[in-house]
Order: structure tokens, then sequence, then C-alpha cells
């Protein structure tokens, strides 16, 4: 047996949740794989080019962190493994396969690809190709939020952001300097580590003093929590309290969501340098496995109804395909469009 981290334990039968927040976090964990599922199909039949990171084993954490947030009105701000986080945001999946295909009626106009997801609709404020580059931007939109609210007079803007990124970038400067300036100015912030525990190929115990990225919270005077991110319900709890926290201008926190991806980091990676058994120790965790279990033997659903939802999702992806494929290309003539805010 691998050797893994020790998560806290949690106590599932002290949630409360409806039959209908159930289905709803049960959907957007599905939709989120079934949609990586058939990019990756896509991928390999050669009508999506360039990298593409998927997301497949670490659902529970986008929706555990979205999914408690205020859709449309908080902030969400991705790294460049981006495409649940969009969904799970709000943005169709139209949007996001036409995005994967290029065409102009993707989410940012065909311009951004796999790792440039963007939606001011939905308060998406991006995927981003650099490791950590999107802190600085997640800060900064917890800045205008407060500063809103307590320079400018307007007691309804007390939106939160959630900031996703890996722990390959908490090695990196702009991590640090962010948790600093967000604790110094009491940001409404959740900084969401997800720890798969790889960076493209280098081992996170391999790259960094100490594995530990929670323990850096409180070295910079906010709460840090460890999480098991196979568990909708663990993540949601965490989650929940973070906003909550937040929303009262309390201040940021640093959540570490320990989870796995079950394919390589991207496409193009043969993903032979993690062994068989750690990823065989973490497949037998799969998320939406746990959370179909855990629906059914509370009397929440019975598998008729959860397959069902299986097939309704599996129709949307299909017709996203569709739509994807029968959409219009950009345009060259606005090779330049899209540049500026005020287009």
């Amino acid at each position: 047996m691998v050797k893994e981290r020790t998560v806290p334990s949690f106590q599932v039968d002290s949630v409360v949740i409806t039959r209908e927040e159930g289905l709803m976090l049960y959907e957007d964990m599905v939709l989120g794989r079934l949609f990586e599922d058939k990019c990756a199909e896509m991928y390999y039949r050669g009508k999506m080019f360039g990298f593409v990171h998927l997301y497949n084993g670490q659902e529970a954490v986008s929706t555990g962190v979205i999914r408690s947030m205020r859709r449309d009105q908080d902030f969400v701000c991705s790294t460049y493994r981006d495409h649940v986080h969009a969904l799970s945001a709000g943005v169709t999946a139209r949007e996001v396969m036409a995005e994967l295909f290029g065409k102009a009626t993707g989410c940012s106009k065909g311009r951004g690809g796999s790792m440039h997801m963007f939606s001011s609709q939905h308060n998406l404020l991006g995927g981003f190709a650099f490791v950590a580059e999107g802190i600085p931007v997640a800060t900064g939109a917890a800045f205008q939020s407060k500063y809103r609210r307590e320079v400018m007079g307007d007691e309804s803007s007390d939106t939160v952001t959630a900031c996703f990124f890996g722990d390959g970038a908490c090695n990196n400067g702009q991590f640090y300097e962010c948790l600093n300036m967000a604790t110094l100015w009491k940001l409404p912030i959740l900084f969401v580590v997800e720890n798969n525990k790889w960076a493209i190929g280098m081992a996170h115990e391999r790259a960094t003093s100490d594995p530990e990225i929670y323990k850096k919270g409180p070295a910079f005077g906010m709460p840090g929590y460890e999480v098991d991110g196979m568990d909708v319900l663990a993540v949601r709890e965490v989650a929940q309290k973070a906003i909550a926290r937040a929303r009262a201008g309390e201040g940021p926190t640093l959540i570490e969501a320990l989870t796995y991806r079950f394919r390589g980091h991207s496409l193009a990676d043969p993903d032979e340098l993690r062994d068989r058994d750690e990823k065989e120790f973490w497949f037998a965790r799969d998320p939406i496995n746990k959370f179909f279990a855990y629906l059914t033997e509370h009397n929440l659903a019975d598998s008729d109804e959860l397959k069902a939802i299986d097939k309704k999702v599996q129709d949307l992806i299909n017709d996203a395909v569709e739509f994807a494929q029968t959409s219009p290309e950009p345009d060259p003539s606005e090779l330049y469009r899209y540049i500026y805010a005020d287009d």
C-alpha cells in the first residue's frame, strides 16, 4: 500500500443536506467528469489543439467550493485546468466546448482555448497558463469588493472570491505576497490549493521543504484547513465556513484540498512517472462514486434517479459538441477585437 498523508476524519453523519442539494452537487460533479471525458475523445480525434489539461478526479473541490458560493455574484479565479471551474460557475457546456474548439461562440470568443476560459457574466475571472498567475488577479478582485463596500459606501458589496491553484504554485512568490496582503487588508477571499500531489512531473513532496501547505495560512495570520478533496461534503463544509467568514469581513482563509488527477498532467502527457499503486489507491476514492453511495445509503436518491442524471448530462454534453462543431470560426477581420475591456 502506498503511504499517503492522512486527512482529517470527516463525520459525514453530522451533515445536514436536502435531497435537492444532494442532487445538485451530484449533477455538478458528473457534468465535470463527463465533460472532461468528452474533451479527451475530441482531442484525440483532432478536434482540439494545443495543451488540454483535464480535471478528472478533482470534481469534489470545484463543486464543493463554487456551488457553496453565490452564482453570478461571487468571483471565481482558475488555473490552466479550468474547464470544470467554468462549468461550476455557470458557464454553459456549449460555451466551454465551443471555446475548446476555437469557435466564435466560445466563452472567450474562440481567443482563449483550453487555458483561458473567461466569462464576465458569471464572474469567472479567467484561466491562466502561467503557474500562480491568477493569485494576484483574485486578490485584486477581493480588494475591489472590500473597497466598494468600505470606501465607496456600497453596502451590497459583500462578494467573495475563490482563488484556485495547484500545489506547484505554492513555491511561487506571488502566493506568499498575496497571502500577506490579503491578511493585512482582511480581504474576502478563499485561497484554494488543489494539491493533486504532482506539479507536472515533479512530486510535491520532493519540491517543497514543508509539504503541508495549509500550515502556511496561520503563518500569515489566516486560518488554514486541510480537507479531503475527494469528499464533496467535507470540502463543502470547510468552504461554507470560509465563505461566511469572508462575507462577514473577517478576512481570508487558506484551504488545502488533498485530491488527485486521474489522467496525466495534460493529454500530451504519457503519464509514466506516477506509480501504479499510487494511482490505484486514489482511483478507489473516486469522489463521484463516493457521493453516489452516500445519496443512496441516506435515502436521498435511488440508483435509477442518479443514472438518469448521468444520461441527462451526457445528452447535454453531446449537444455541446454538436453546437461547437457547427459554430462559426472567428472572423479574421476581427483579429484585433476584444483586446480592450470597452469592446
